[in-house]
């Protein structure tokens, strides 16, 4: 069971942005037929987004089978950028609002996707997940016709047309739907925006949904269709049983702009059995949903030591709106909105590592203006040990990569942050049962990758030394001596075992540089305290050093059959004559022996 499953499941609860929770009660006074034929967006946006400024934005784009899309444009504002082959993409200074930032995801294939954040100081980490563009039927211009799903929904056509120019179609009609269910754990990934919306009266509101249908319309040649003017469409939402109880008997329908990111109210569907029923005069995705007032709320987790802890989960719950989450960014912040005036149990998670049992809990609230609270998650558990990895990402010349972001897997988590010139930082929790984990760097510009490599971490900070993305390099020994430059060779690298010794290597073609490691009394992976020698030779750098002693600790984080990769990170001091210096270093080299 993954970590949104063990969440306590409520009525239509969707993550906002990250932590967002739904009304289960109307704040407007009736719903009689609330129509909003002519919306002002400038107005809303100068009313409630807030002044203009720039953030940076990482984001990753996946199918409903969660691999990654490549190729996928994303826009943001006047900003744009491509998804790489991880589908991952990075916006450095992309123009948006205070209180509101709208990312769209478009790939021939796939229908209109996009992602609504508020957005906080670091990095704004999003992820979008893309449906295919699958016809659920077909009909004709002139024809009445119902197009349904397995499910339930519907869409019952008049038949009349009209292309992007407005123009009249006539021809065969692809009808593409889709319809997200609420209590289907990845609605949040799916759905376009975020939950908040304009009301009738040009008025914020964030919603609680019952259920969201998405239908585009494709004509012969592929082009986008519409209804033409003064026609319509009515549409049928199921609801999942767990629903019913608390099913009012009509509900405001919503339609989401995809030029401005947000839902507007158009409408009211009426229950009908276990369904939604009601017309709409054009398509996009259609969302039935309950209104309330909110403010926006930010949290940040910290460890004990003042470091910000990043991808915790975060969990607020109302006891009248249900349970909502969030994960923390590289700053230990994860920002959303709440419902105003209500007293709320938060609590901070890490899964998948340490159990299901909540780190961190507190009752807070409640709020009636935006605000922001700071918590600390203490480690005196001894089975919940904080850790601080950090390292430099370089490219293939050996430069800081500018562009680039790093992927840390530890249990079943990933996390990812990007660098600042080349430097790069993870704070995290780990348990005292599991000590190793892999980094992937990925050069966002040059489209260069690392491998994934193994390591140990050498509590409370593991610095990893240097890593580089070049895909024609299959191993490398790295180290770093005081605060001296990084050195690191690529080519004519090997390591394997001779007896109870194991040995790693670096000779270059002249011989006139050389890196050797002995690990005595090897045993296979496992972590070695050492007082033994390294030996290394630069013609380059006078030839000063040969046999030096060093004293420290080697991880071997994977030492498989000849052919598979060793991964070795090792950290410890140099004596050379009386001299102390501090090395730490990283081995990824493929066994030979």
């Amino acid at each position: 069971m993954n970590s949104k499953q063990r969440l306590t499941k409520s009525i239509g609860f969707v993550l906002l942005c990250a932590l967002l929770f739904h009304s289960c009660t109307d704040d407007d006074n009736s719903i009689s037929n609330p129509q909003n034929q002519d919306p002002d967006p400038t107005a809303f946006a100068q009313n409630f987004f807030g002044n203009d400024i720039t953030r940076t934005f990482l984001g990753t784009v996946v199918d409903i089978n969660n691999n990654p899309i490549e190729n996928v444009t994303i826009r943001i504002g006047s900003s744009t950028a491509m998804t790489d082959t991880n589908g991952v993409f990075i916006i450095n200074d992309a123009p948006v609002n205070k209180r509101f930032g709208y990312v769209k995801a478009e790939k021939v294939g796939y229908i209109h996707a996009s992602r609504s954040v508020v957005p906080s100081e670091g990095t704004n980490k999003v992820r979008i997940m893309m449906l295919p563009e699958t016809s659920a039927g077909t009909t004709s211009s002139g024809a009445q016709e119902t197009i349904s799903l397995q499910n339930g929904a519907s869409v019952a056509l008049e038949g009349d047309y009209i292309k992007p120019d407005g123009s009249s179609y006539s021809g065969s009609v692809n009808v593409i739907m889709h319809h997200l269910d609420p209590v289907d754990d990845n609605i949040r990934d799916q759905m376009p925006g975020m939950l908040y919306a304009a009301n009738a009266q040009n008025e914020e509101r964030m919603l609680q949904t019952f259920g969201m249908l998405a239908v585009e319309l494709r004509g012969d040649n592929g082009e986008d269709l519409n209804l033409a003017e003064n026609s319509t469409a009515e549409i049928t939402v199921p609801l999942d049983p767990s629903l019913m109880a608390n099913a009012p008997s009509s509900i405001p329908l919503w339609y989401f702009d995809e030029t401005h990111g947000y839902w507007i109210e158009d409408g009211v569907a009426t229950l009908v059995g276990n369904a939604y029923v009601g017309t709409v005069s054009h398509f996009s995705f259609w969302n039935c949903d309950i209104p309330t007032e909110y403010v926006d709320f930010c949290v940040t987790v910290n460890d004990s030591e003042g470091n910000p802890l990043t991808n915790i989960q975060v969990t607020l719950t109302s006891v009248n709106y249900g349970t909502g989450y969030g994960y923390t960014n590289e700053n230990g912040e994860t920002c959303g909105i709440i419902p105003s005036g209500e007293t709320l149990e938060l609590n901070a998670y890490n899964y998948d590592l340490c159990g299901q049992s909540s780190i961190y809990s507190d009752t807070i609230g409640p709020f009636d203006v935006d605000s922001s609270i700071t918590i600390t998650v203490t480690t005196d558990d001894s089975n919940i040990i904080s850790e601080t990895v950090t390292g430099m990402f370089n490219d293939c010349d050996g430069n800081p990569v500018t562009d680039g972001y790093i992927s840390l897997n530890y249990g079943n988590q990933y996390l990812t942050n990007i660098v600042e010139d080349g430097n790069f930082e993870f704070n995290l929790i780990r348990c005292q049962t599991d000590d190793t984990f892999m980094i992937r760097g990925s050069d966002y510009v040059n489209l260069q990758t690392t491998d994934s490599i193994s390591y140990t971490f050498t509590t409370p900070l593991t610095n990893i030394g240097s890593i580089s993305a070049c895909n024609a390099v299959d191993e490398f020994i790295t180290y770093q001596v005081d605060n001296n430059d990084d050195v690191s060779y690529f080519f004519n690298v090997s390591g394997g075992q001779d007896g109870d010794v194991f040995i790693a290597s670096y000779y270059s073609e002249n011989q006139s540089t050389f890196f050797e490691l002995y690990i005595s009394n090897f045993n296979g992976a496992g972590t070695y305290d050492m007082n033994t020698l390294i030996s290394f030779y630069d013609a380059n750098n006078n030839g000063t050093t040969l046999e030096t002693e060093f004293s420290g600790t080697c991880n071997v984080n994977s030492f498989g059959d000849v052919g598979d990769y060793i991964d070795i990170n090792f950290s410890g001091v140099l004596e050379e004559l009386g001299e102390q210096m501090s090395i730490n270093g990283t081995l990824h080299v493929i066994r030979d022996f």
